[in-house]
């Protein structure tokens, strides 16, 4: 083995080679391959050298041996500190020999042993004792074990002090996040909200010759209900000590409302998520909402923590929700009001185990925070079975039933809702209200198109067909659609009976005209309604109701009164009704369901190889009394 040094600014950097040297190795700084050394030199030695490595009774010695050249004298005296390097001229920049004229100087070796320190390494278990296997940089005591410990034992130290300053950093920046997602000024689900109504408006004449009629035109003025300042109050956080659910019919315009009641502060202190029926879909979506990342962003996994996600999106949702009860707290504290979280469409949960325990863990966390006074949580449904099961552990509930709007605040909105702004014939009015009724998307429908009349007409037909594809009947069905036909026949008899009621009221409205008591214009019939325990009656089947309310054919509000979810619904269910043989076909459909699960239950036993003249004896035993039936073969049989 050969070790290469060459001085640079009083140290030496050495390579292992294991080659030859030969001349012009000598002049080399680095020699490959081989592994790195570094160790200090003392100054005096200038002139490369070769460094002979060899083991004598187990430990490495260097021998040092000096090249010089011939012209140079050598010195006898072993001491390197006796010699004075000569300075060094100065390159001549303008003049360079050709390599012919160069003089030619031969080397030759001088060896003579040195006391060098080598740096070693420091093999596993080797300590930190002296030597090549042993050195250590930071050497602290003479006990090569106990400054390997004792160096173990600082560096896991300050990985422990670094793993906790780092996870109380990160702790702290999660409650930060989440107070930020409440701050005034940006909300997601605001936003995308306020696209819908940031469009430029167009004049009458734009509207008239252009884009008059077309779906790009949205409307530019809204329908202020009666319930808005309600909700306002809520929302802005001025309503305390309870949490709502706003429940109400498809297209009432609960959203419209909170989304107004957001714009108007900026949504500061108020956050919106939209329910689903995957909890995981739903978990990523409130993290969103209250810009929580479920430690999905930590780096916590350094130091060996358990990944959080493994327990599911329930305990994901759990400690979201207790992170939000810490920034609740620290912002009750500042601002003296809660914060406001609105959980949309809650009814898309699924109605299983999984989804009713969702609800219920909500609930919890929304009596506890109203009762505290730092959270107002507000849910919305279209549904009646999320209010039905809320209902039964709700102390702090409060509910706002959303329903349509009644006749004269629908004229009013087709009038304010209309592009062109137009003055429309007060019976052309009439006449369309009568048949959408007061449901606002339907009004904001019909009062965009070019002809209303159509437009209305269009959509009843729709309502119709899509109804008829729902619970449309079929006349000598087969068994195996029986229990569709049982829905549906079933749901028929209540369709009727709500046409049934209809009918008698626009009867009475006739009289009451004829009398004087009332006037032709004031023929407005509200729907018709009938008491949750009369529809079970009516129907014969519990089960049906929550079907045909998640389908929107049937409504129900917070005083258990069911009603057709629209008017269309009660028009195209009329039409379907006034139908020519349409009872029949409904007692038709029942009797043929009646037959089947006759057929169903009905046994047939069959005798063979019987003789003539075989007498045949057959009991019955019916809750422990016993008939028996004789038979005997007759010849003509």
């Amino acid at each position: 083995m050969i070790l290469c040094w060459s001085r640079r600014r009083d140290h030496a950097t050495c390579k292992l080679s294991n080659r030859t040297l030969d001349r012009r190795d000598l002049y080399k700084k680095t020699i490959v391959p081989g592994s790195h050394l570094v160790f200090s030199l003392s100054a005096i030695l200038s002139d490369p050298v070769l460094l002979c490595y060899h083991e004598e009774h187990g430990h490495p010695k260097l021998t040092l041996a000096c090249t010089r050249n011939l012209h140079t004298p050598v010195s006898g005296n072993s001491d390197p500190s006796s010699e004075t390097p000569k300075p060094k001229p100065k390159p001549a920049a303008a003049h360079v020999p050709h390599s012919s004229q160069r003089p030619q100087h031969r080397h030759e070796v001088h060896e003579r042993s040195e006391s060098l320190s080598v740096p070693g390494f420091n093999p596993p278990g080797g300590g930190g004792g002296a030597g090549p296997g042993g050195a250590s940089v930071f050497e602290i005591t003479r006990l090569p074990l106990f400054d390997a410990a004792l160096t173990t034992i600082i560096g896991l130290g300050m990985v422990f002090v670094g793993g906790i300053a780092y996870v109380r950093w990160y702790k702290k920046n999660v409650l930060d996040k989440i107070e930020a997602a409440f701050a005034g000024g940006y909300d997601p689900a605001l936003e995308l909200a306020k696209q819908h109504t940031s469009r430029p408006t167009l004049d009458e004449g734009e509207y008239e010759e252009e884009s008059y009629g077309s779906d790009e035109i949205d409307k530019t003025l809204r329908v202020r209900r009666k319930e808005q300042d309600h909700i306002d109050d809520i929302v802005q956080g001025r309503e305390t000590g309870h949490y709502f659910m706003l429940l109400g019919p498809k297209g009432s315009g609960k959203n419209t409302m909170v989304y107004e009641s957001m714009a108007a502060c900026q949504a500061e202190g108020v956050s919106v998520c939209d329910a689903h029926p995957d909890l995981e879909v739903f978990r990523l979506r409130l993290g969103k909402a209250i810009n929580y990342e479920f430690n999905e962003d930590s780096q916590t996994g350094l130091f060996q923590r358990r990944d959080p996600r493994e327990g599911g999106a329930g305990l994901d949702i759990e400690r979201a929700l207790n992170k939000l009860e810490k920034v609740a707290l620290r912002s009750c504290q500042r601002t003296g009001r809660p914060l406001v979280l609105i959980i949309n469409n809650v009814h898309f949960f699924k109605n299983d185990e999984e989804g009713r325990g969702m609800l219920l863990q909500l609930q919890q966390k929304a009596e506890a925070w109203a009762v505290a006074g730092i959270m107002t949580m507000v849910f919305t449904s279209d549904d009646f079975w999320p209010y039905h099961y809320m209902r039964r552990t709700g102390t702090q509930m409060h509910t706002i039933s959303i329903s349509d709007l009644d006749i004269m605040e629908a004229k009013r909105a087709l009038q304010q809702l209309r592009p062109s702004r137009r003055t429309v014939e007060p019976s052309i009015v009439d006449r369309l209200v009568n048949m959408v009724g007061g449901r606002l998307s339907y009004i904001s429908k019909i009062a965009k198109a070019r002809d209303m009349d159509s437009a209305a007409e269009h959509m009843l037909n729709v309502e119709k067909q899509w109804l008829l594809s729902q619970i449309g009947l079929i006349p000598d069905c087969d068994d195996d659609v029986m229990d569709e036909q049982k829905w549906s026949s079933c749901s028929w008899l209540l369709l009727r009976e709500f046409v049934k009621i209809h009918k008698e009221q626009e009867q009475e409205a006739r009289k009451a005209i004829e009398a004087g008591e009332l006037k032709s214009g004031d023929l407005h019939l509200p729907l018709p309604r009938i008491s949750y325990g009369k529809c079970r009656q009516i129907m014969t089947r519990t089960d049906f109701m929550e079907e045909l309310d998640r389908l929107n054919i049937i409504s129900i509000d917070i005083n258990h009164d069911v009603h057709p979810d629209s008017m269309l619904i009660l028009h195209a269910a009329r039409e379907v009704c006034e139908e020519e043989d349409f009872d029949e076909i409904l007692d038709g459909v029942r009797d043929r369901i009646d037959e089947i699960e006759s057929l169903h239950r009905t046994r047939e036993l069959t005798f063979k190889d019987l003789e003539h003249g075989d007498k045949i004896d057959l009991s019955v035993d019916k809750g422990g009394s016993i008939s028996s039936i004789s038979s005997k073969r007759r010849d003509d049989d």
